[in-house]
């Protein structure tokens, strides 16, 4: 009994110091956000005419949609993929297989950015390069960041589909479903919000990646037209220019770092109400 209260006590305590940091990042983002927002307001960060810092031009939006393009573009591909996959690893692969199949979605998953982002610069950047240059594109960023949330998506999607309660399956087959219309039927419309949850908390990690798609994505600040056209993140403009940048550029970057921090909260929001959803 008494290790239970300990283990209570601790996990408590762990909790409240995770909530405590993420506070402590978010008002310290504000209070080095507030001086230049405080002096030029909103509005410049959306509708001024580029991102010309040394100028006083501090536009963020065609960063901002180059973020939401890779991710978004990312999420794209690797969701169908990563719910085929644990359907695979759930229903139809026999079970030694299916075992490796997931410890090999576990290594992959542990795989550092950089060298996706490496193998994407090598060998992605230069075959996108044949079809339409320059190669270094959103494209690429996209399926880079496909590759990387991938093995994530699969693994929450393994866990949402092993979480359906086997009195759904054991009824579907006492019906006579075949298992297509049991995993149609039953199975996926029960485990989806789980797997939802865990494709919007990817997007948020996708959304936060910086190595891969500042090695990739071209780093040009533009809205881009078309898939093979070179962009820059938010989190590639941070990496990039954080260290020579100073009084109102500076803030400026300090603003980019609210802004994402901000869309991940509200990915988050987003995944625990899927979360609740399946517990209902």
């Amino acid at each position: 009994m008494r290790t239970n209260i300990w283990l209570t006590r601790g996990l408590r305590t762990a909790a409240w110091l995770s909530a405590s940091i993420l506070l402590f990042i978010l008002l310290f983002l504000i209070q080095e956000s507030s001086p230049l927002i405080g002096e030029i307001g909103l509005g410049p960060f959306f509708q001024a005419d580029g991102w010309y810092p040394q100028e006083g031009a501090f536009q963020l939006t065609p960063m901002l949609l180059g973020s939401l393009f890779v991710a978004g573009g990312a999420v794209l591909l690797a969701t169908p993929l990563g719910i085929i996959a644990a359907l695979f690893g759930q229903f139809y692969a026999p079970p030694a297989l299916a075992r490796l199949y997931r410890g090999l979605m576990e290594l992959l998953a542990g795989v550092p950015s950089v060298v996706f982002g490496f193998w994407g610069l090598v060998v992605l950047v230069p075959w996108i390069n044949r079809l339409a240059p320059p190669g270094a594109s959103l494209l690429a960023g996209a399926l880079v960041l496909a590759l990387m949330i991938l093995p994530l998506v699969a693994l929450t999607a393994d866990a949402a589909l092993a979480a359906v309660p086997q009195q759904y399956l054991r009824g579907a087959a006492a019906m006579g479903l075949s298992r297509w219309g049991t995993i149609q039927r039953i199975t996926l419309p029960v485990a989806m919000p789980g797997i939802l949850s865990g494709v919007v908390l990817q997007t948020g990690r996708a959304l936060g990646e910086t190595m891969a798609v500042l090695m990739v994505c071209g780093n040009v600040v533009q809205i881009p037209s078309s898939w093979f056209e070179p962009v820059r993140t938010l989190t590639a403009n941070i990496a990039l220019e954080m260290s020579y940048a100073v009084d109102q550029h500076r803030t400026a970057l300090f603003i980019s770092g609210l802004l994402l921090l901000l869309l991940t909260i509200t990915l988050v929001a987003v995944a625990s109400h899927f979360r609740r959803m399946q517990h209902e």
